[in-house]
C-alpha cells in the first residue's frame, strides 16, 4: 500500500474509503428525525451526504490514478477468522466516484421532481440507503460483505421501485386493456416492485450458492486471500465445482444486471419515480452486476492462465451479454413509453458490457476488453442519468408516459431538447466528440481483434446492436420533440396548462452530465488510453495478468487515431450512419410513415408483433412460474383441502367419533351386573388367548 508516497497516509486513505459508503447509511438512519422536524430539510440533508460521500471518493482518486490501493480491514466473525473490509484499488476508486458523483446530481435532481411529496422522507431513506448499499458492493474486499451490498441494493430497489404504493392508474407502465398470451401487459408499481424483488431473488440464490461453495474449499471470502493462494481452484477444479461456482456468482450478476433470461423485471421497474430510475440505470443496481464480473473475471483469468481452466465461465457471460445487447435493442425499436425505451437501452448496453468483458477472458489480450467495459460502463452512466432526468422533466410537464402524447416540443424545452441531443448523441455513438463512440469502438476492436472462434459472429451482433441503438435514440428524440403537437398537449394548452422548461434544479444535473459526455468524448481516445495504461499496471501488479505489446499497422489513418483499429472504427461510423439516417427518415424527416411501413408486408407486421410482445418471455414467464403454479395450487385447496381435509377430516371424521361415541355411551347401562358380565368376559377371552 503505497500510498505515502504520495502524501496521503494510510489511515487518511482507509478512513475515507469507509465514509464513502458509511455516510449514506448515517443519512439514512437520521432522515426520519430530520422528517419529524421538517421535511423540507430531508433534502439538503440527502445532498449534503451525497456531496460528502462523493468528496471522500474523489480524495482517493490520485492514489488510484497511481495504480496503488489501500485495504483495511476489521475483525467481523472470529469464530471463522473472517474480517470486514475496504479494498480501494484503481477499479473500486473509479467505480466509487461514477456512483457518488452522479448520484450526487440525481439527489440535486430530486429536490425539484419530488418537491411537494407527501412521502418525501421516506424516499430520501431509501435512495441515501441505495447509494450506501451499492458502495458497500463497490469497496468491500469480500464476497460475504459484498453480498450485503447485494441485498441491500435489491430491498432499497423494490422499496422505490412500489414507492407510490397506492397503485394510481398514472403511475402503472404498459398500456391498459392489452394483453399478450391471454395475460395483461399492464402493470401496477406494487405489482412491479414484488416482480423486481422475486426475479433478482432467483439470481441471488445462485450467488450464495456460489459464494458457500467457495469458502468451502477456501476458507476466506476474501478477493485479495483468494487470489494469494490457489490451492482452492485446483482442488475445486479436480472435482469438476470451479465453473460452476462461478456461474453461479454469475447468476446474481444476471439478476441484478437485468441479463436474460433475468431481465424481465427492469421493464415494469419503471413505476417508481423518475429519479429511481436514473439511479437504478446509470449509477447502482444494474451496474452492480457488471461490478462483479469485473472483480472476479481477473481472478477467473489469473486461475486460467495458471493452467486451472476456466474459459466456460468467460463463454456464457459472452454468450448471455450478446444475447441480451441484441434482445433488448430490438424492443426499444417498437414500444411507445420513453421511460421503458431508455431501460431497454439499459439492459442492452449493460449487455455490451458483459459481452466484451466475456471475449477478454478468452482473448490473449484481457486488458483491452476490460478496459473497453469499463470504458463504456463510465460513459453509459453519464449518458444514460442525463437521457433519465430529462425524460422526468418530460414527464413531469407533460404528464404522460408516452411519446405519441408528445411532439413538437423543442419549441418550449430549449434546454432540454439540446441536453437530450447531446446525452442521446452518447448513446447512439456519434463519431469522435462523444464518450459513446469511444467506449463503443473499443469494445468493437476488442471482441473484432481477439482471435477467438466465436469473434466475428459476436462483432456482427455488436455492430447490428449499434445500429438498432442509433435508430431507437433517433426515434424517440423525434417523436419527443419535432412534428407537431400531440393532440394530448392541445388539450392541455385548451385548458390552460403551458408546456415550460423544467425548473432550475432539475435541468442543471442532467445539462452536467449531457455536456461531460461531450467533452469528455472531445478527449475519448486519450482518455481511453490513459484507462488502458492503468488497468495494465493494475491487472499485472494485483493479479499477474501481463499485457502483450504490438503496435496495430495503421498507415490510413490520421495520427490522432493511432493504435485505433481500421475495422473498428469503419464499423463505429457504419453503425452510427445507418442507424441515425433511418431513424431520421422515419421520424424526423418524417418522409416514411412508420405506421404504413409496418403494416404494409406481413412479414414486417408479424415480426413488429412478436417484437412488441417482448418475444413472448415475459408472458412464457408469467405462465410457468405465476399463473400454472397458482392454478395447480388453487385445484389442490379445491380438491384437497376442501374435499379431503375440510369435508374429509371436519365432516366425516366428526362423524366417525360421533358414532363411536354414541356406541361407548350405549355400553354404559349404570347396572353393576352388566359391568361385571363384561369384565369377566373380557377376562376370559385373555385366558383362551394364552392357553392357545
Amino acid at each position: 500500500m503505497a500510498t505515502e508516497a504520495l502524501g496521503l497516509p494510510f489511515e487518511v486513505g482507509a478512513s475515507s474509503a469507509w465514509l464513502i459508503w458509511i455516510l449514506p447509511f448515517i443519512a439514512a438512519l437520521i432522515m426520519p428525525g430530520v422528517g419529524k422536524i421538517s421535511k423540507r430539510s430531508t433534502g439538503y440533508v440527502a445532498v449534503g451526504f451525497a456531496l460528502m460521500s462523493a468528496l471522500s471518493a474523489a480524495s482517493l482518486l490520485p492514489m488510484a490514478l497511481e495504480a496503488h490501493e489501500v485495504h483495511d480491514q476489521i475483525s467481523w466473525i472470529s469464530s471463522i477468522g473472517l474480517k470486514a473490509g475496504v479494498l480501494a484499488d484503481p477499479l473500486s476508486v473509479i467505480m466509487a466516484n461514477v456512483v457518488a458523483w452522479i448520484s450526487f446530481l440525481i439527489m440535486i435532481y430530486s429536490t425539484g421532481y419530488m418537491k411537494g411529496d407527501k412521502s418525501i422522507t421516506r424516499f430520501w431513506f431509501w435512495m441515501m440507503f441505495f447509494i450506501g448499499s451499492m458502495q458497500l458492493i463497490v469497496l468491500s474486499d469480500n464476497l460475504l460483505q459484498v453480498f450485503f451490498g447485494w441485498e441491500g441494493v435489491g430491498l432499497a430497489s423494490y422499496a422505490l421501485i412500489s414507492f407510490w404504493y397506492r397503485d394510481k392508474k398514472k403511475d402503472h407502465v404498459g398500456t391498459e386493456g392489452r394483453t399478450v398470451l391471454g395475460l395483461l401487459d399492464y402493470y401496477s408499481p406494487t405489482h412491479a416492485g414484488m416482480k423486481a424483488f422475486i426475479m433478482t431473488k432467483v439470481g441471488d440464490v445462485m450467488m450464495i450458492a456460489g459464494m458457500l461453495l467457495i469458502f468451502l474449499f477456501a476458507g476466506t471470502f476474501g478477493f485479495r486471500e483468494l487470489m494469494h493462494d490457489t490451492a482452492w481452484a485446483t482442488s475445486m477444479s479436480a472435482q469438476g465445482l470451479l465453473i460452476p461456482a462461478f456461474v453461479l456468482l454469475f447468476g446474481g450478476a444476471i439478476g441484478k444486471s437485468a441479463q436474460f433470461p433475468l431481465n424481465e423485471w427492469l421493464l415494469e421497474a419503471m413505476t417508481g419515480p423518475t429519479a429511481v430510475s436514473a439511479l437504478i440505470h446509470a449509477a447502482t443496481m444494474v451496474k452492480a452486476g457488471v461490478f462483479l464480473v469485473m472483480r472476479l473475471a481477473p481472478l477467473v483469468f489469473a486461475l486460467s492462465a495458471a493452467g486451472i481452466l476456466a474459459d466456460q465461465f468467460f463463454e456464457i457471460i459472452l454468450l448471455v451479454g450478446a444475447t441480451t445487447a441484441l434482445l433488448l435493442g430490438l424492443q426499444g425499436m417498437v414500444n411507445s413509453e420513453i421511460k421503458k425505451v431508455l431501460a431497454y437501452s439499459t439492459g442492452s448496453q449493460i449487455g455490451y458490457m458483459m459481452m466484451v468483458l466475456g471475449i477478454a477472458g478468452l482473448s490473449e489480450q484481457f486488458v483491452n476488453g476490460f478496459t473497453a467495459g469499463f470504458f463504456h460502463l463510465i460513459s453509459h452512466a453519464m449518458f444514460k442519468a442525463s437521457l433519465f432526468m430529462a425524460a422526468g422533466s418530460l414527464l413531469h410537464v407533460v404528464g404522460s408516459r408516452f411519446m405519441t402524447d408528445m411532439g413538437g416540443l423543442r419549441k418550449h424545452m430549449k434546454k432540454t431538447y439540446a441536453f437530450m441531443w447531446a446525452a442521446g448523441l452518447g448513446l447512439m455513438g456519434a463519431p469522435f466528440i462523444t464518450t459513446g463512440f469511444w467506449s463503443k469502438d473499443s469494445i468493437f476492436g476488442a471482441v473484432y481483434t481477439s482471435g477467438h472462434e466465436w469473434a466475428i459472429p459476436i462483432f456482427a451482433i455488436a455492430v447490428l446492436t449499434a445500429i438498432i441503438t442509433a435508430f431507437y435514440t433517433t426515434r424517440m428524440l423525434g417523436l419527443v420533440f419535432y412534428g407537431s403537437k400531440s393532440k394530448h398537449i392541445q388539450k392541455m394548452e385548451e385548458e390552460g396548462h403551458h408546456i415550460h422548461e423544467a425548473p432550475l434544479s432539475m435541468w442543471v444535473p442532467y445539462g452536467i452530465l449531457a455536456v461531460l459526455t461531450i467533452a469528455i468524448g472531445i478527449i475519448g481516445l486519450s482518455f481511453e488510453v490513459g484507462l488502458h495504461e492503468l488497468f495494465t499496471e493494475y491487472l499485472e501488479e494485483s493479479f499477474g495478468i501481463h499485457s502483450i505489446h504490438h503496435e496495430i499497422e495503421n498507415s490510413i489513418l490520421p495520427g490522432f487515431l493511432d493504435g485505433v483499429n481500421p475495422v473498428a472504427l469503419a464499423a463505429s461510423l457504419t453503425a452510427f450512419g445507418i442507424g441515425t439516417g433511418l431513424g431520421y427518415v422515419f421520424y424526423i424527416g418524417r418522409w416514411v410513415d412508420p405506421v404504413k411501413f409496418v403494416n404494409s408486408n406481413i412479414f414486417f407486421y408479424a415480426i413488429h408483433k412478436v417484437i412488441l410482445n417482448r418475444f413472448y418471455l415475459n408472458a412464457i414467464i408469467y405462465w410457468c412460474f405465476v399463473v400454472a403454479p397458482l392454478w395447480i395450487s388453487r385445484g389442490v385447496f379445491r380438491y384437497f383441502e376442501k374435499t379431503a381435509i375440510d369435508y374429509g377430516m371436519n365432516s366425516g371424521l366428526q362423524k366417525a367419533v360421533g358414532w363411536s361415541a354414541k356406541v361407548v355411551q350405549g355400553t354404559q347401562t349404570g347396572v353393576a351386573q352388566s359391568y361385571l358380565f363384561v369384565f369377566g368376559a373380557g377376562l376370559l377371552f385373555v385366558v383362551l388367548i394364552l392357553l392357545i
